[in-house]
């Protein structure tokens, strides 16, 4: 059990990683919440009218094998940022329990499983992720909950009125919960976007705003995180996060005076 606290806020809780057993077998909260995430996208996916012709059947297609590529991404991604350890801890790789799932990484695993299906079967990619990508949203606000059970994606230390309250190796101290930022920033993002998707007028605008919102907020972010992903003293995350941000602002400033143009 893990003590956290919200003093600013007068709360205190007491945290398990693990949800509950099953015999020998521990199922942790971490794993439930990226579940829950899933789950509530798909109900929300079934029942809206915003498909861009995409049928059902495909999303539960790209449901099943999308997770394993985006678990992959993610895992893969967050070795190769930590390779020296994993190198002298090899038995460590496939131990996912405890996180070690880089959000960018599954996003990466999953466009790129989107990239061959859609030539594959031969479905638009920017209808299919324009339908899809808010729910990606949703899953990443549910998610973050999963390191708040671990107590992990915290900040440097701060007096905010949110500042969570933790033991570390240092003893006490008191954070930015960047999780919690993240979650309803990502939350405010999937609003935008079901907005956005409403009121689509060309292809690929809800995919290229996805990438200009959460591409910003991460940005910001990863700037107060202590347990950032580096190479050398680049943050990863905050370097990928600005490039996106531009790449998807320019592309989508593009693809707006196209359909502008159009319309006159």
């Amino acid at each position: 059990m893990n003590l956290v606290k919200f003093p600013g806020l007068g709360l205190e809780f007491n945290i398990s990683q693990i949800a509950f057993k099953i015999g020998s077998v521990s199922i942790y909260k971490y794993a439930i919440l990226i579940a829950l995430g899933i789950i509530i996208g798909v109900v929300l996916a079934k029942f809206s009218k915003y498909n861009f012709g995409i049928d059902f059947e495909t999303v539960l297609e790209v449901l099943i094998f999308g997770m394993i590529f985006g678990i992959i991404g993610a895992r893969v991604y967050y070795i190769l940022f930590k390779f020296n350890y994993y190198l002298k801890n090899p038995l460590q790789i496939l131990n996912i329990r405890d996180g070690g799932l880089a959000i960018y990484g599954g996003i990466i695993g999953i466009i790129l499983f989107l990239v061959i299906y859609c030539k594959i079967k031969k479905i638009n990619f920017l209808n299919l992720t324009d339908y899809l990508i808010p729910y990606l949203s949703l899953g990443q606000s549910i998610g973050r909950w999963g390191n708040f059970f671990n107590v992990e994606a915290y900040g440097s230390a701060t007096k905010s009125i949110l500042r969570m309250g933790i033991e570390s190796s240092a003893g006490y101290i008191e954070v930015h919960p960047v999780f919690l930022y993240e979650s309803i920033f990502t939350f405010i993002i999937f609003l935008i976007l079901l907005i956005l998707r409403r009121n689509r007028k060309f292809e690929g605008q809800v995919f290229y705003m996805y990438f200009i919102l959460y591409g910003f907020v991460r940005m910001i972010l990863e700037g107060i995180r202590v347990d950032s992903l580096k190479l050398e003293n680049i943050r990863i995350s905050q370097g990928l996060s600005f490039v996106l941000f531009l790449v998807f602002l320019m592309v989508y400033e593009i693809k707006r005076k196209e359909y502008s143009k159009k319309e006159k």
